[in-house]
């Protein structure tokens, strides 16, 4: 990038490798990293960010495959300044880098019911941007409003309306980066919300590789939503199952691999690059296409140079 960037309070790093900031651990480097200290120091950075210049907001990388050749712009990374959990009656107020879990314990603590958040991995930024859900319950049905930061600087909070809400995915504008959050849940008791959590914990971790360095589901439900986690639960659209009838449960491409205990997620094993991920991902969707007619899409997010 041969621009001399806006001065900021935070920490801007150039060529920062984000191999060790995903889930993944692959990826070349970011060509600026942007931490901002705080909303105002977010605000006037974008203000002044000349406007072709590329952003891309990054969470805590549990849902992404950055590319081995890097991301060019700037990678934005809400840090300890944008965490803070608040409940407030039946309304819990995140900021866009509190973990998802974290947010489900403190508001169980105070009788506020989002204990669908406690088992989604990652953050409460990328849970808003991608419509994170399971077992039924999804961030739609919880959200009152986000506060972003849209590509000018300026600031704006967004409804439900806007923010258009779909399976898997949100119409948040292209650049906006979301620095909080307000969700509501219903009252419930707090021994009681625990229990349920622990046991959605239980049924996670008898059913996916946790143990694994994976992105969480790779693949979208053909069937248009995600796993209820009853016992009446159709699995015939479900992307594992088309993934197991093409006999890919444990395939490998280098050191990529389809997990032999949940299909639909993809692992590094040890040593994968992007390209082998994402090499794989692609070989997975063109033989559930050839074996059963489905285009299975992307849930995880892929960025940056091959």
């Amino acid at each position: 990038m041969t621009q001399t960037l806006p001065p900021v309070r935070g920490t801007l790093t150039p060529e920062r490798p984000l191999s060790d900031l995903t889930w993944l651990r692959v990826g070349g480097p970011a060509e600026w990293l942007f931490q901002p200290a705080d909303l105002a120091d977010l605000s006037a950075f974008l203000a002044a960010l000349p406007q072709e210049v590329p952003v891309f907001p990054m969470g805590v990388g549990s849902n992404l495959i950055v590319r081995d050749g890097g991301i060019r712009g700037v990678v934005i990374r809400l840090g300890r300044g944008f965490n803070g959990i608040a409940v407030a009656g039946n309304q819990v107020t995140a900021g866009a880098a509190a973990l998802d879990a974290q947010v489900a314990r403190k508001a169980a603590e105070a009788g506020v019911d989002l204990t669908f958040l406690r088992t989604i991995p990652g953050a409460v930024g990328g849970a808003v941007r991608m419509n994170a859900g399971c077992y039924g319950s999804y961030t739609a049905d919880h959200f009152v409003q986000a506060t972003v930061v849209m590509r000018d600087g300026s600031v704006r909070t967004i409804g439900k309306g806007v923010a258009g809400f779909g399976y898997r995915s949100s119409a948040l504008p292209e650049g906006a980066v979301i620095v909080e959050a307000v969700f509501e849940g219903a009252s419930g008791d707090p021994e009681a919300l625990n229990a349920r959590m622990e046991e959605q914990l239980a049924k996670r971790d008898a059913t996916q590789p946790v143990k694994d360095r994976s992105a969480g589901s790779t693949f979208r439900n053909p069937a248009g939503y995600s796993s209820t986690g009853r016992a009446d639960d159709v699995h015939d659209l479900k992307a594992w199952t088309l993934i197991d009838r093409a006999g890919l449960r444990g395939h490998r491409l280098g050191g990529a691999q389809m997990s032999e205990k949940h299909p639909n997620f993809l692992i590094n094993t040890g040593g994968a690059t992007a390209a082998d991920l994402e090499g794989l991902g692609e070989y997975v969707r063109e033989k559930v296409r050839a074996e059963s007619g489905h285009d299975l899409v992307w849930e995880v997010i892929r960025i940056g140079d091959r």
